[in-house]
C-alpha cells in the first residue's frame, strides 16, 4: 500500500520505533476510521503521543516541547487572548525580540499562525507539543477548567445588544430551567464551575449602577472576576432562585435557600442568601463541599503539644469544650473534625445547628427552624431525652442556650460549642456577660480554644526570604529563634493564581482550665489576669503559634501579623 500521509513515518522506521508491518496496520486503521495516521499509531499502542510528536517535529524541522511542569511567564501568556488559545488549541511559549514561539499540535496550522502574526504584529514560529498537554497547559495558565471559557461567554453577552426587562428576564430564566444550552443557564453553570476550580468558598454577586460585580473568596481573600453586563442581573438572580426553589416574585425581603448541584462529578451544597440593595438583589453563595469535611485532626496545623492536649480534651466523658473566633475562622470544621474522630458505633452524637452546613454519616443532626419555634434551647432540651453521649450546639448566643448547655455538661454529657470572642480567656468573661453564673462556668468548662486561619505558602513557588526588621519586631521573634529560622514566601505562579499562597492552616490558642483558672473564674477575675496565669501554665497565644509556623516556612510573618494582634504584656 502506498503511503497516503506517511511523511514523518520514515523517521519512525529509521529510528526503529516501528516496523513496516506496524505502519501498514496503522495505515489500514487510519483509512478505515478516517483518523490521522498519528492518531492511528497511538490508538494501536505502537507509539506514545510524545514519540509521534517528536518525529513530526523532526520531519518539519521544528522544536518539540514536553509541556509537563513547564511554567510560561504571565507577560507572554497575556499576548494571546484566552478565546484564541482555546479555539485554536495554541499557547505562546516564549518571546525573543520580535519572535513569538507558539505551541501547536498541528505543524500545518498556517491559518492560525498568519492570523496571530497579523494581530500581534510579531513573527510567529510554531513549536510542536502534544494536543492534550496543550489543553491542560491552557487550563493551568488561564486558570480555567471549562471547555468554554467564561471570558468568551461574557464577551458573547457584551456583543449582544438585546435588552432584558425584569419580566422577560424572569421568563427567560424559567424557560431555561431545563435547557442547559440557554445563555443565562450556561453563564450560571460556568460561574459555579469556575469558582469550584479556583477553590472558592463563597461567590459574591453584587449589583451596581452600571455593572454587576462577581467576586470569589479564595483562601479567605476576595478576588474580583470580570463584571457582567447590568442587564443580565435580573435573569441571573431569577435563575439562581429557581435552582434553590426560592420565590422569584419576592424582591423586597431578604431570602435564603439551598442549592444542591453536581460540578465535575462531585456533589456540592450551596447556601444562598439574597439581600435587596439600592441597585437590585445582591447574592452570596457559600460553597459547601461534602467531601472536604472529612478532616483529619493531624492535618489541621496543631503543634505537637496542642495536638495531644486536644486529643485528651475531646476524649473526656463530660464538660464543655468551646471553640472561639470570628466568622470564617474554621470553628465548625474543627468541631466536625473532633466529631469525626469520636464517631464510633458505641457513641450517640446529636448536633443542633443553624443551619446544618455539612452532613455527617452516623451523626444525628438537627436544624434550627425559628419559624416554627424550633430554636437551640428547645432542641437541646429534646436532645437530652435522646440519651446522647456527645452534643454539639452550633453556637451559644444567649443565656438560655448557655445555661442548658452547662446543665447538659453537668449531667454527664460532653458538649461542644462555639462562641464569638477574640481569644480564649475572654470567652469566660463573655459567658459571664451573657448571664451564666461564674460557679457554673468554673465547674462545667473544661477547655477553650481560640483559632484563626492563615494562608499557607504555595508549595510550587515558595522560596527563602528574610522578613523586614519591623515585622520581626512586631511579631516578637527572639534572636535565638532567628538562628534556626527557615522563612519562606511564595513568588506567585499558576498553581496559586500568582498570589504566593495556596490553602490555609489553623493557628491556635488552647487554654485548658486548671484549678487556679477555675478559682479565678469563680472570683470573676478579669480576662487579662486569666490570660497571664494561662500563659504561665503553658498556653501559647495565637501570635506565638503563628510565629512557630513562620519559623518552619509554612506561612509568612506578614500574613500572621495581618490576622493576629501583637500582645505586649
Amino acid at each position: 500500500m502506498a503511503k497516503a500521509r506517511g511523511d514523518f513515518t520514515d523517521i519512525l522506521i529509521r529510528n526503529r520505533l516501528i516496523g513496516p508491518d506496524q505502519l501498514e496496520e496503522a495505515l489500514r486503521l487510519s483509512s478505515s476510521t478516517g483518523t490521522k495516521i498519528q492518531e492511528a499509531l497511538v490508538k494501536s499502542n505502537y507509539l506514545t503521543q510524545k514519540e509521534v510528536m517528536a518525529a513530526m517535529a523532526e520531519f518539519h524541522g521544528l522544536q518539540y516541547v514536553d509541556l509537563e511542569g513547564v511554567e510560561i511567564a504571565k507577560s507572554v501568556i497575556e499576548l494571546v487572548p484566552e478565546s484564541v488559545a482555546r479555539e485554536n488549541v495554541v499557547l505562546p511559549l516564549q518571546l525573543e525580540g520580535n519572535v513569538l514561539k507558539l505551541i501547536t499540535s498541528d505543524p500545518t496550522n498556517y491559518d492560525t499562525i498568519q492570523k496571530l502574526t497579523f494581530i500581534l504584529n510579531k513573527d510567529v514560529t510554531p513549536v510542536l507539543a502534544d494536543h492534550e498537554q496543550i489543553r491542560e497547559s491552557i487550563n493551568r495558565h488561564y486558570g480555567q477548567t471549562e471547555t468554554e471559557s467564561m471570558d468568551s461567554m461574557l464577551s458573547e453577552f457584551t456583543d449582544t445588544q438585546i435588552e432584558f426587562t425584569q419580566t422577560e428576564a424572569a421568563r427567560a430564566a424559567h424557560s431555561d430551567a431545563g435547557d442547559s444550552d440557554a445563555p443565562v443557564v450556561r453563564l450560571c453553570n460556568m460561574m459555579l464551575a469556575e469558582a469550584v476550580a479556583q477553590r472558592a468558598s463563597d461567590i459574591h454577586i453584587e449589583p451596581f449602577a452600571d455593572r454587576v460585580r462577581i467576586r470569589y473568596r479564595i483562601d479567605g481573600i476576595l478576588v474580583e472576576r470580570d463584571a457582567i453586563p447590568r442587564r443580565l442581573q435580573a435573569a441571573m438572580v431569577s435563575r439562581l432562585k429557581i435552582m434553590g426553589n426560592i420565590d422569584i416574585a419576592e424582591k423586597r425581603r431578604p431570602q435564603d435557600g439551598r442549592i444542591k448541584t453536581t460540578i465535575q462529578g462531585k456533589h456540592f451544597d450551596l447556601r444562598v442568601s439574597f439581600l435587596p440593595t439600592v441597585h437590585g438583589q445582591s447574592c452570596v453563595m457559600r460553597i459547601l463541599d461534602r467531601g472536604n469535611i472529612q478532616v483529619n485532626i493531624r492535618d489541621m496545623g496543631f503543634g505537637e503539644d496542642d495536638y495531644l492536649r486536644f486529643q485528651k480534651i475531646i476524649k473526656r466523658p463530660n464538660g464543655i469544650f468551646l471553640v472561639t473566633g470570628p466568622t470564617g475562622s474554621g470553628k465548625t470544621t474543627t468541631l466536625y473534625a473532633a466529631l469525626n474522630e469520636l464517631n464510633r458505633p458505641d457513641r450517640k452524637i446529636i448536633t443542633a445547628e443553624d443551619p446544618v452546613e455539612y452532613y455527617l454519616p452516623g451523626i444525628n443532626q438537627v436544624e434550627v427552624r425559628h419559624n416554627i419555634g424550633l430554636d437551640f434551647q428547645r432542641i437541646i432540651r429534646a436532645m437530652l431525652r435522646q440519651a446522647p453521649n456527645i452534643i454539639l450546639v452550633g453556637e451559644i448566643r444567649d443565656k438560655e442556650t448557655a445555661e442548658i448547655a452547662v446543665q447538659a455538661s453537668l449531667t454527664g454529657h460532653l458538649v461542644f460549642s462555639t462562641l464569638h470572642t477574640n481569644d480564649a480567656p475572654s470567652a469566660i468573661t463573655r459567658l459571664a456577660d451573657i448571664g451564666v453564673p461564674p460557679f457554673l462556668i468554673a465547674s462545667s468548662v473544661i477547655a477553650i480554644m481560640a483559632q484563626r486561619l492563615a494562608r499557607v505558602n504555595c508549595s510550587k513557588c515558595k522560596v527563602a526570604y528574610v522578613p523586614p526588621e519591623a515585622e520581626i519586631l512586631s511579631a516578637g521573634i527572639k534572636p535565638e529563634q532567628l538562628k534556626g529560622a527557615n522563612f519562606m514566601r511564595g513568588r506567585g505562579c499558576s498553581n496559586c493564581n500568582q498570589c504566593g499562597f495556596r490553602g490555609r492552616t489553623g493557628i491556635y490558642e488552647m487554654m485548658a482550665l486548671n484549678a487556679k483558672i477555675r478559682e479565678m473564674t469563680f472570683a470573676q477575675a478579669p480576662a487579662q489576669q486569666i490570660r497571664r496565669v494561662a500563659r504561665e501554665t503553658g498556653m501559647r497565644n495565637l501570635l506565638e503559634d503563628g510565629v512557630l509556623k513562620c519559623l518552619r516556612g509554612v506561612t509568612t510573618v506578614e500574613e500572621i501579623l495581618s490576622i493576629c494582634h501583637s500582645d505586649h504584656e
